[in-house]
C-alpha cells in the first residue's frame, strides 16, 4: 500500500510538471514553391525537457537537457550545447524560458517586448557548417508559455514551429 502510495504521488507530480500543446510546424525551402505544412504537438517537461512531434512522429525536434536531437526528412541529427556553441546560448534561453526565469544576457542574443510578447532572436557567430544561422523564439511575456520558434538556415530556408 505505502510503495502504490508513493508510486501514485510520483505520477501525480510527473504530470503537474508536464504541459502539452498544439503545434503547426511549417517547413521553408526557397528553391520550392509551396511550404510544407504539418501539425504535431509539443511536450515540456520541467526542468528541461522539450519535444515537438509533427507529421505523426516522423518529424522531431528533442532537448532533454544538454542533448538536442533533430529528425527532419527521415535524417537524425544530435548535438549536445556543451559541445555545440551554436546550441549553447539556445539551451540556456530554452531552460529559462521553460522554468519561467529571467532570459539571461548574450552577445548573441537580443530581446524586445511588443503587444505581451518577448521576442528572443539568438544568432550565433557565423561558421561554416552550421545546421540554422539564428534562432527566433516568441514568448508570452506573462505566462512564458512558447508561442513560436523559427530556426533560419541558410539561403532564406527556415523551419518554424507555431504553438496554440
Amino acid at each position: 500500500m505505502k510503495r502504490l502510495i508513493i508510486l501514485l504521488a510520483f505520477v501525480i507530480c510527473q504530470v503537474s510538471l508536464s504541459v502539452a500543446q498544439t503545434v503547426t510546424r511549417t517547413q521553408h525551402r526557397a528553391a520550392v514553391t509551396k511550404d510544407a505544412v504539418t501539425t504535431g504537438s509539443m511536450t515540456i517537461r520541467k526542468p528541461g525537457y522539450i519535444s515537438i512531434a509533427t507529421d505523426g512522429g516522423k518529424e522531431l525536434l528533442i532537448m532533454d537537457d544538454t542533448k538536442f536531437t533533430m529528425t527532419l526528412g527521415g535524417k537524425k541529427h544530435t548535438t549536445d550545447s556543451r559541445k555545440n556553441a551554436q546550441f549553447a546560448t539556445f539551451h540556456t534561453v530554452l531552460k529559462a524560458v521553460i522554468n519561467n526565469q529571467p532570459i539571461p544576457a548574450g552577445d548573441d542574443l537580443t530581446v524586445s517586448d511588443k503587444n505581451g510578447l518577448k521576442t528572443i532572436t539568438i544568432t550565433p557567430e557565423k561558421k561554416r557548417r552550421q545546421l540554422f544561422t539564428s534562432f527566433v523564439l516568441v514568448v508570452d511575456a506573462k505566462t512564458s508559455a512558447i508561442r513560436q520558434l523559427r530556426m533560419n538556415g541558410r539561403g532564406g530556408d527556415y523551419t518554424e514551429y507555431k504553438m496554440k
